[in-house]
């Protein structure tokens, strides 16, 4: 009997890693929709780890973030998203980077996104306070995986940040380059952003994603 109970015990151990929490240090930021198109589910956000990541189940939108994960001069941002069930419409998730103030009225950050529904697109934001410019059109590229016959998709995103130029990778592809002056991207039309600061997740509503992988290498 006692053997039985010990066995008992020793599965108990092997499950509990495997058991989804809360990630500690890690603080998050919902962004409501106010369309009345495209409104929010019900339901509360979950974002725990799971596995050796995090599972993000979003009925809203929502940025994620440790205040301890910030990243300066030359370094590379990637995470592996995998989006686990089919939105209602097209929905982009992904990374956020040179962040600062992510609690605040006066929050800003980069995104680069992709969505994998219906054909694969790509995107670029800048959030600014309570705004948020768009710095790229949502472009299609092939590097970007759409759904399979299951509704599942798996996309590799990287933020080279260089010296001189930023890279925005796709799956191991460069799908779009600006140029970095001063510690700043320069997008055009008088639009420039800081590449330091807080690094995290974006991830749209409607949505249920595996991000694995995700930290900075410099």
């Amino acid at each position: 009997m006692k053997c039985h109970v010990y066995a008992a015990a020793l599965a108990l151990v092997a499950i509990a890693p495997l058991v989804a929490q809360v990630p500690q240090g890690w603080k998050q930021r919902v962004d409501r929709s106010t369309s009345a198109s495209d409104p929010d589910a019900a339901g509360a956000i979950k974002f725990v780890t799971l596995g050796s990541g995090f599972h993000a189940t979003n009925p809203q939108a929502a940025v994620y973030w440790n205040p301890a994960n910030t990243a300066s001069g030359v370094y590379t941002l990637k995470g592996t998203f995998t989006q686990m069930v089919k939105s209602g419409h097209t929905n982009y998730y992904g990374l956020v980077f040179g962040g600062s103030a992510l609690e605040g009225a006066e929050q800003k950050y980069l995104y680069f996104v992709v969505a994998a529904q219906p054909d694969g697109t790509w995107l670029i934001k800048y959030r600014d306070g309570a705004q948020t410019p768009l710095v790229t059109q949502k472009t299609p590229n092939g590097a970007v995986k759409p759904l399979d016959a299951d509704g599942k998709a798996t996309n590799t995103l990287e933020v080279r940040v260089g010296a001189d130029k930023v890279d925005f990778v796709v799956n191991g592809v460069v799908v779009h380059t600006e140029p970095k002056v001063n510690g700043e991207i320069h997008f055009g039309a008088g639009l420039a952003a800081k590449t330091d600061g807080i690094y995290g997740i974006r991830i749209n509503h409607l949505l249920e994603v595996q991000i694995d992988g995700f930290g900075v290498t410099k």
